[in-house]
């Protein structure tokens, strides 16, 4: 390659691991995987030795990733926190395994085989045996002190055991969300419709950075501890010195192992390749170290990484396993969406028995057929994905899956979206799961909040011939719930207690919960905010409504047709006769602050003050629009923890400013 070409072709790599770094560190959000990341900085390290006129101090390769932010103050750390380098095969470690024979000039060694734990970095230094400061990773310089939230994890200790414990030392190792908190904490933000998060690693890294402690210490976190050090430690080498930090309190992982000769590293990788699925907590590879601690100083460092180290990561966990059979499921709005149904299988610690297919597009795309073995993917993500056939497995005579023509419950032709993938049953109030799920939606907490009635409630109500529309709710006495089956009293009066505190829900919320085609909670916002009442909305020609900001032809066409339904009407008549606000309160309709009058404003991420929704209601309140995508008219993103890659670049692409949440409070004077 020539110098111009290799010029230009280091500057790319240089500005694309930039960005990759950035995603990685600071939004938790990265777009490429470790193993591409890795050959991408493994292709600019051989240029730059190759042509050496181009070297840069700031370099990707010459630094650690930052995970630094705003709000926590910034420690120098006293030792600097490299990155290992990375093998993705064992042919890999052990090219590594012989340069250290060689640096080590025939000298005898060990090595201490690891799992490498998939969570967030830390630092934590003691004196005198007491916690004293908790650090993070941050670019390897320099951190964030995190201490009041890591005081937090009831695993680390904040006063050690008895014990030989020098003066002062550090401790290092990963902070971590194990897999049964995982699921709970995204099937909770599930069912408040928040964001969930992508992995463990994920959660565990956002939970560490909140500005709440109490919020940190409800969300369980564990830690696994890797590496001692102190100017007085209590032996020469590596594997002692953890297993006596063991004696101290620390959780340091029962399965780090002594390893003499190469093939007991490589029979290392082979078992935990495969007994990495049943551990408690999330991990992505293993770390093969030099035990002697004297050995290591000799073999010293590169750049950005020890020689006496190296880490081997895990290929994304996947197997194949057989299609039982593919069904066809109805959803709320009557899109119907296949979904494989597979035998199970252990994936990134959680069983893995169905997977959705999406729509009849990707069926195609897959080529999938009856009886077939598909490849199933989550490599620590939470929604399993379909990758492959393995073709060689098929049977013969098998026939290929065809996307029903029928809706699957009430066997009426189904109709194809215009301009979409999708399929949709157009028997929207005589169809069983487009019933329920409106009942079940009109009942949930950011609509009309009505307590005790859920999936199952909402299909018993249905089954039992009580409530057909939204509005037979209103209907429900406790002589009537107290016939079914799983109701008693308690749980009849409770129900009944929140159909009458549904009926003080803001009218924007009641627009929201009535399941109009294409309106989703913002635009629900818009409508009522601009309308004011049901009365005003009813009147509405088509036009008019398109002529509303942000409500497009698509959706005027939804909410003109929807409200000329004759289930509707009477849905909407029987509701206002039972009490439902069909109108914007007083408060709501008075003036509103004018901090950000005029403003296009977009959220987001996760936020530490308030609830997405409060920001949304702070917004509004402010004199500006929320908006749920990003263009040149928006004035600036309200940016919290975890936002997303895309919007990130975009908002650099565009020149929006992305502000804080403690920039945003102090912009309203909170």
């Amino acid at each position: 390659m020539d110098p111009i070409s290799a010029k230009s072709k280091i500057d790319l790599l240089r500005e694309d691991l930039h960005r990759h770094n950035h995603n990685y560190y600071v939004m938790n959000a990265p777009e490429i995987s470790d193993k591409e990341f890795d050959m991408m900085m493994k292709e600019l390290e051989k240029l730059e030795k190759e042509f050496p006129e181009f070297s840069d101090p700031l370099s990707p390769t010459q630094r650690v990733g930052s995970d630094l932010t705003k709000g926590f103050e910034h420690v120098v750390h006293a030792r600097p926190m490299m990155s290992l380098s990375n093998s993705y095969s064992i042919e890999e470690v052990d090219e590594w395994f012989e340069r250290l024979r060689k640096a080590l000039q025939g000298e005898k060694f060990s090595i201490v085989g690891e799992l490498k734990f998939d969570g967030t970095s830390i630092s934590i230094t003691y004196k005198n045996g007491m916690m004293v400061r908790a650090v993070t990773r941050g670019d390897g310089t320099q951190g964030d002190d995190v201490t009041a939230n890591v005081k937090t994890i009831r695993s680390i200790p904040l006063r050690l055991q008895p014990g030989d414990w020098p003066d002062e030392f550090e401790i290092r190792g990963e902070i971590l969300m194990p897999w049964e908190v995982f699921e709970k904490l995204n099937a909770e933000r599930a069912y408040n419709e928040e964001p969930l998060f992508a992995n463990p690693r994920n959660a565990a890294s956002g939970t560490l950075k909140m500005q709440d402690s109490r919020e940190v210490a409800r969300r369980h976190l564990d830690a696994r501890f890797y590496y001692l050090m102190s100017d007085n430690l209590p032996y020469d080498n590596h594997y002692d010195n953890m297993e006596a930090a063991r004696k101290w309190g620390f959780k340091v992982s029962k399965n780090m192992s002594m390893l003499q000769s190469l093939e007991d590293v490589n029979n290392f990788i082979n078992f935990w390749d495969k007994q990495r699925s049943e551990l408690p907590v999330a991990t992505d590879g293993l770390v093969f170290k030099i035990n002697s601690l004297r050995q290591q100083l000799n073999l010293g460092f590169t750049a950005k990484s020890p020689r006496w180290a190296i880490a081997f990561k895990f290929n994304p966990e996947n197997a194949c396993t057989p299609l039982r059979f593919v069904s066809f499921e109805t959803g709320r709005m009557g899109i119907v969406t296949p979904v494989a149904n597979l035998e199970p299988v252990l994936l990134s610690g959680t069983i893995v028995k169905r997977a959705s297919l999406h729509n009849d597009d990707i069926i195609q795309e897959l080529d999938i057929h009856e009886g077939d073995w598909l490849y199933v993917e989550k490599g620590g993500e939470i929604i399993p994905k379909i990758t492959g056939v393995d073709k060689s497995r098929r049977q013969q005579d098998a026939s290929a899956i065809r996307f029903v023509s029928n809706c699957p419950v009430c066997g009426t032709p189904l109709v194809r979206i215009y301009g979409d993938a999708a399929w949709c049953c157009p028997n929207h109030y005589g169809c069983r799961p487009q019933i329920t799920g409106k009942i079940e939606h009109f009942c949930a907490r950011r609509m009309m909040d009505i307590d005790g009635i859920g999936e199952e409630t909402a299909e018993l109500l249905f089954d039992c011939g009580l409530v057909e529309r939204i509005a037979d709710l209103y209907d429900l006495t406790q002589e009537k719930l107290e016939t079914l089956d799983r109701i008693g009293e308690k749980t009849a009066i409770r129900i009944l207690e929140g159909i009458e505190a549904s009926k003080n829900v803001p009218f924007e919320r009641v627009v929201y919960a009535l399941s109009i085609p294409n309106v989703g909670e913002t635009t629900a916002k818009r409508l009522a905010k601009y309308v004011k009442s049901m009365e005003n909305l009813l009147s509405l020609s088509e036009s008019e409504l398109t002529a509303i900001p942000d409500v497009g032809p698509v959706i005027a066409k939804c909410i003109y047709d929807y409200l000329r339904d004759p289930v509707s009407i009477d849905n909407i008549n029987r509701l206002t006769a039972a009490g439902v606000q069909m109108q914007l309160s007083e408060d709501k309709m008075a003036p509103q602050g004018t901090a950000l009058q005029g403003k296009t404003v977009v959220i987001s991420g996760t936020f530490s003050h308030h609830s997405r929704d409060e920001y949304k209601d702070i917004i509004e309140r402010e004199g500006a629009k929320n908006s749920g995508s990003i263009s040149k008219k928006t004035s600036f993103v309200l940016a919290g923890e975890n936002m997303g890659p895309a919007k990130r670049e975009k908002c650099e692409k565009l020149g929006i400013p992305m502000i804080s949440e403690e920039e945003f409070l102090s912009m309203i004077g909170e």
